[in-house]
């Protein structure tokens, strides 16, 4: 099959971004041992194919350049989990082969070209391409995107694959889009003598992360001395241990994950950093709500912290 080419203006290939969303083991196979297998892949196609960092269980690999460098990146991933498929089954005893799948994280705004008036375009890509096409109905978590996915045998992927990104040059993201970020493994973090640790199995690990960082710095009541003044008379109730307020603003389609279920969330983020979280009410004609948070500069930029990372 001769390769589309999607031509612009200038009669220059166009280039593209395409986003997937991967298992970590998903993962490991494009990257292969020492990265091996991705380095050829991107030697190979000429796209750039990049991969979200982050201990998450999943991730998102993001592969750019003109469409037909995108076109090869994906064959190779097609054929590559063709090749895992085929290597897990000479030890299992299922006789049909289960059909490639790839997951596309597309622009919830884009969704709609994608799926055509009353179903009619995904009708057509499955029926030309002999894909299984689905586009989930919700958007993926904290995103304006949705998750589309391709299953069936790699040929049929990358012809599918080809008409999903002419759509989607035709039909480019209508405003602003909030991009799918996978949340790291949501392990229990532990406060031990400073350190955090995150539960993984029956194992305590040591969590790297700047939680760990900013609970020492909760913990920490040796501050500094205040002016002109040698030795504070009561050490740990000195200037950096005096309460101080910061306002956030967060858009109100937001706002529940932080407070969550039945204040789950704000009560556990109220916990971890010690400090007090007040949430305004919804002013009328406002898509943000203030939250004010009080306490020390260490418990404020810990409750920051946890916020953002919800």
């Amino acid at each position: 099959m001769e390769p589309i080419k999607v031509q612009s203006e200038g009669g220059l290939n166009v280039t593209l971004t395409i986003r997937l969303l991967m298992h970590g083991k998903e993962v490991g196979s494009i990257i292969g041992k020492k990265g091996e297998t991705v380095k050829k892949m991107r030697e190979e196609s000429g796209a750039r194919i990049n991969i979200s960092e982050g201990n998450c269980p999943e991730r998102i690999v993001t592969i750019t350049g003109p469409t037909d460098a995108i076109f090869k990146a994906f064959a190779m991933i097609a054929y590559k989990f063709e090749e895992d498929i085929i290597n897990s089954m000479s030890n299992s005893p299922a006789t049909s082969k289960p059909p490639v799948t790839l997951r596309l994280v597309v622009p919830a705004s884009q969704c709609g070209s994608l799926i055509g008036k009353g179903g009619s375009k995904i009708k057509e890509m499955r029926e030309s391409t002999g894909a299984q096409v689905q586009v989930a109905g919700d958007m993926l978590p904290n995103s304006t995107e949705r998750a589309v996915t391709i299953s069936g045998a790699p040929e049929a992927i990358i012809q599918c694959v080809k008409q999903i990104c002419v759509v989607m040059l035709e039909s480019p993201p209508k405003g602003a889009t909030i991009p799918y970020r996978p949340k790291p493994a949501s392990a229990p973090v532990i406060f031990s003598g400073g350190q955090a640790y995150t539960i993984q199995g029956q194992y305590a690990i040591p969590h790297p992360d700047q939680l760990s960082k900013l609970h020492q710095l909760a913990m920490q009541q040796t501050p500094f001395t205040p002016l002109g003044q040698t030795t504070p008379a009561f050490p740990g109730l000195d200037a950096s241990n005096q309460t101080s307020s910061h306002e956030l603003s967060i858009p109100n389609d937001l706002i529940g994950c932080i407070i969550g279920r039945q204040g789950t969330k704000i009560n556990e983020i109220r916990q971890m950093s010690g400090a007090q979280i007040k949430i305004a009410n919804a002013m009328e004609g406002s898509s943000e709500r203030q939250i004010t948070i009080t306490g020390t500069p260490a418990n404020i930029s810990l409750a920051q912290y946890l916020i953002n990372a919800r």
